[in-house]
């Protein structure tokens, strides 16, 4: 297992078509991230069984889920240990932690150590995500890279429609007691096989420039270019806009149709649907448009759906037509996005992704908290706040552009000052 860390050529960078390795290497990530999405998303539709099992009542179990969300404002702290010392190190540490999380959870099967398992598992995705783009992001030149990424981004759809079935499937055939416990073996067993593949597969590349000082310094460095700030509000403006509706959409379709088992079931189904397409249009079209046009593409559809959830919501099909294009629009935005974030600054591409997350849960929250207040007001008040959200992310996009050679030399200059 080699972890020397060698930095990228830049003018020798890998194409994605011209690699037999690194398609073997984006497979082996890909099949990781369904495994980590597999634990973060079985938990919610299985919410009940988990409050039986553990012994404690939903509040409790949210208080967990929103703990964990809130660890995602860590992740550009620990993302600097990836464009430090080198994104394999950065990844297999991460899936570490969610291994050792998952045994512990499974050995010590009582509520403050799944607290805590949690907790060390949602630190192991904010290491190991991070890490893998910045990979991808050294090896795959920027005209490429949205289609590699894309692919990577279908493990969260593909999480949803496989692997959280599977796990309720497994659950299904379990003692009802223990049925809780049985996705953390299945992960941990899962886990440690991507990661032997990982130790033995993939190359150990670290930035094009050795980034000194402490990860707070680098931050700081980065919040003081242009593109970068307006890549963080984008982030903001575009995921609040997604929970604006996101939040209580199944309260309003309870409200206007009076079907809620039947709508919700369907609701459920469109969305994953449109996030498997999302993500798999990026892949297709987002180095072919440019990312700025599909970013673009992606915030005009999300806009459109909301006029289509108000005029023409008249019928529960009409209501989850304008719910599949909303979220398609959200994640073919969000998705192609990534290759574009990734570019902003190379030399610290592992943290300005951190970073880009950490904005996206920072939206989360904001459209979290708005989103109840607006529906009081009526839907049209969430759908109102959805177009205004779009529409900043649309103007905060036209600040955002791929750090070109003399940008990348001067930047690099400022990270390695002995100052810094």
């Amino acid at each position: 297992m080699d972890l020397r860390t060698t930095p990228p050529n830049p003018q020798r960078r890998v194409i994605f078509n011209e690699s037999k390795n690194l398609t073997e290497q984006v497979g082996i990530l890909t099949a990781t991230r369904v495994v980590l999405h597999t634990m973060y998303r079985t938990i919610y539709p299985f919410l009940s069984v988990f409050s039986r099992g553990l012994g404690v009542d939903l509040a409790q179990l949210s208080i967990v889920l929103t703990s964990r969300s809130l660890m995602g404002f860590l992740g550009p702290f620990l993302a600097t240990i990836a464009d430090r010392y080198g994104r394999k190190i950065s990844m297999l540490l991460g899936l570490g932690l969610v291994v050792l999380s998952s045994l512990i959870i499974w050995i010590f099967p009582i509520f403050p150590v799944f607290f805590g398992g949690l907790m060390l598992a949602m630190l192991g995705n904010l290491m190991f995500i991070p890490a893998m783009q910045a990979f991808i992001g050294d090896r795959v030149a920027y005209e490429k890279r949205g289609r590699v990424l894309g692919i990577t981004e279908l493990s969260w759809a593909a999480a949803f429609i496989a692997g959280v079935p599977f796990m309720g499937w497994l659950m299904a055939r379990s003692h009802p007691d223990k049925a809780w416990l049985v996705p953390f073996p299945v992960i941990a067993f899962a886990g440690t096989l991507c990661l032997i593949l990982i130790a033995w597969r993939v190359p150990n590349n670290r930035s094009q420039i050795a980034v000194q000082g402490n990860g707070i310094a680098t931050i700081r460095k980065m919040l003081g270019i242009t593109s970068v700030l307006a890549g963080l509000g984008f982030a903001i403006s575009v995921s609040a806009a997604n929970e604006v509706v996101n939040l209580v959409f199944g309260v309003w379709l309870e409200d206007r149709f009076a079907l809620k088992l039947a709508a919700l079931g369907a609701a459920s189904a469109i969305i994953g649907i449109s996030e498997l397409g999302g993500e798999g249009l990026s892949a297709l079209l987002a180095d072919r448009l440019g990312k700025e046009v599909a970013i673009t593409m992606g915030l005009i559809t999300s806009a459109v759906a909301t006029f289509i959830l108000y005029f023409f919501s008249g019928t529960v099909a009409g209501a989850l037509t304008g719910l599949f294009f909303f979220y398609l629009g959200f994640e073919f935005t969000l998705v192609s996005s990534l290759p574009l974030m990734s570019e902003v600054f190379p030399a610290a591409r592992a943290t300005v992704m951190a970073l880009t997350i950490a904005c996206f849960s920072l939206g989360r929250a904001v459209g979290a908290m708005l989103a109840p207040r607006l529906y009081n007001l009526g839907f049209l008040f969430n759908l109102i706040a959805a177009i205004l959200l779009i529409a900043t992310g649309y103007f905060l996009l036209k600040h955002i552009h791929p750090a070109g050679q003399d940008d990348l030399d001067a930047r690099n200059g400022e990270l390695t000052h002995p100052g810094v």
